[in-house]
């Protein structure tokens, strides 16, 4: 069984991939500009995860009206860690998460047929004040993902499991600084 709560994600040495999902009228203009645009909002918390299979959840695979649209954004791992450093865990005192620029939450990991699993994935609630600096500086691209997510959730559906497995991105543990692991609750 892995650790309680680990980061898992596709990455390497410079980038993060984390997902978001969004309805076409924000999705089609952001992959037009290689960047989120309006009507993406700029002020407002943006979360994003690193799962592919906890967005799956959440979006009920691009089904989920306003979510219809499966966007993986490659982000500098330095604007990741950056996030990190200045997130406090949803679970802290209210008035302490009400001032913190970024938000951290832990929640159930997901199967490929949508169960909760025993460890937790992180979800990181980006705010107001950062957002303009995870558009301008830390976003690398953005890929349009849904039809993926969609052949893989075919596949599911109609009992191919093995195959649709192959098709989930390549995720493995991604380290956070000592510090930032402690303070977030990531295990080793």
């Amino acid at each position: 069984m892995p650790p309680l709560r680990q980061i898992r994600a596709q990455y390497d040495a410079r980038t993060i991939v984390v997902y978001q999902a969004y309805s076409p009228a924000v999705a089609v203009p952001a992959l037009r500009a290689d960047r989120f645009v309006a009507p993406f909002s700029f002020n407002r918390m943006t979360w994003i995860k690193p799962s592919f299979l906890w967005l799956m959840h959440r979006s009920n695979w691009a089904q989920k009206p306003g979510q219809e649209c499966v966007l993986a954004v490659r982000i500098t791992r330095e604007g990741w860690e950056e996030a990190l450093s200045q997130a406090v865990l949803t679970t802290s005192d209210p008035a302490h998460v009400a001032r913190a620029a970024v938000h951290v939450q832990w929640d159930p990991e997901r199967s490929l047929r949508g169960a909760a699993l025993n460890h937790y994935s992180i979800q990181v609630g980006v705010g107001r004040g950062l957002i303009r600096t995870f558009v301008d500086d830390w976003i690398v691209d953005l890929t349009d993902v849904t039809a993926q997510a969609r052949r893989i959730a075919g596949l599911v559906q109609s009992g191919h499991a093995s195959k649709a497995r192959r098709l989930l991105p390549p995720e493995r543990v991604c380290p956070a600084p000592a510090a930032t692991a402690e303070r977030l609750r990531i295990d080793g």
